[in-house]
C-alpha cells in the first residue's frame, strides 16, 4: 500500500475564514505557493513554509496542516 501525502490547508484557511491573500500577508509567502499547497499540486514541500503556516495559524500539530491521506475503501 502506497501512502499519499495530504496537505490540508484549504480545509485551515475555511476554518480560520482566511484567503490566500491574508495567508500571504502574514506568512511572507507567495500567493502562487499558498495555492499550490491548497491544491495539492506541490512535489516537494517546504519546510519553511510548513512552519510559517503553523506560525500564522497557531497550529501546534503538523497532523493538522499534513497528513497521510485517508484512504476510504
Amino acid at each position: 500500500m502506497e501512502h499519499e501525502i495530504e496537505i490540508k490547508l484549504n480545509q485551515l484557511l475555511l476554518d480560520n475564514k482566511m484567503t490566500y491573500q491574508e495567508l500571504a500577508n502574514k506568512t511572507g509567502l507567495s500567493i502562487r505557493t499558498i495555492s499550490e499547497l491548497v491544491n495539492n499540486k506541490i512535489e516537494r514541500i517546504p519546510k519553511k513554509a510548513i512552519c510559517k503556516i503553523a506560525d500564522a495559524l497557531e497550529i501546534k500539530d503538523i497532523r493538522e496542516i499534513i497528513d497521510f491521506k485517508n484512504e476510504s475503501k
